[in-house]
């Protein structure tokens, strides 16, 4: 009797032991692949723009989410937790996957985002830290508008300051609408360096065929008055 309730006890702590390193093989899988990004919206009216190029414009709503990837469902009954540390020395906490505010002022900032994942009561709590940069350009000026009932649209503009700009587009038809948005680095044009050379080298021109016909002129009427001697 010793020896079978001995076996019988050293089966016991065996399973127990095997659910342990499975558990914990479970939590450092968890922990490896917790995955997501951040996707960065805002709103200028009844509009919704995506900006995904790390620059933000100032003194707009703005609205941050976190999108999780999990195609295995390992988190469809874990509670999560949210603080945003936004860089301008705000930080947000909550439950849900996402944030609302907006930067009054221009300038560089570091977004960070640290989730918290509890499987269950027992379990430690699993941490993640995401962070981006952020470009917050300053006060928005204004826009030129181009509509156009064509199936093409080419489009041809002049920007009058260097630096960079946004382009928006959309497209709608009576079934659905589209929006994006692009960014774009106008540089300084080389025209008017070419204008300045080509101005330069007339006034040149002319200053030398002037200076050439005065000092021509004594010569000749000096021989003239030679040979009616």
């Amino acid at each position: 009797r010793k020896t079978i309730i001995i076996y019988f006890f050293h089966n016991i702590l065996s399973v127990i032991t095997h659910l342990v390193s499975t558990f914990s093989e479970f939590t450092h899988t968890i922990r490896k692949n917790i995955a997501g990004k951040l996707t960065f919206y805002q709103m200028d009216g009844n509009s919704t723009y995506v900006r995904n190029t790390g620059e933000l414009a100032s003194d707009v709503p703005t609205e941050t989410m976190f999108e999780l990837f999990d195609p295995l469902q390992n988190f469809s009954s874990a509670k999560f937790s949210y603080t945003w540390d936004l860089g301008n020395g705000e930080v947000i906490q909550g439950t849900e996957p996402v944030v609302r505010y907006l930067y009054t002022h221009s300038g560089n900032y570091t977004l960070q985002l640290k989730v918290g994942v509890n499987l269950n009561k027992s379990a430690p709590e699993i941490t993640e830290v995401y962070s981006t940069d952020l470009k917050v350009l300053g006060e928005y000026i204004g826009c030129t508008m181009t509509k156009l009932y064509e199936n093409t649209l080419r489009l041809n503009h002049t920007f009058t300051s260097a630096g960079v700009h946004c382009l928006d587009i959309s497209v709608s038809n009576d079934i659905s609408k589209l929006q994006t948005s692009f960014s774009l680095y106008a540089k300084k044009s080389n025209n008017n360096h070419l204008i300045f050379m080509l101005s330069c080298a007339a006034v040149l021109t002319a200053t030398f065929s002037f200076i050439t016909v005065i000092a021509c002129r004594p010569c000749h009427h000096g021989r003239s008055q030679v040979k009616n001697i």
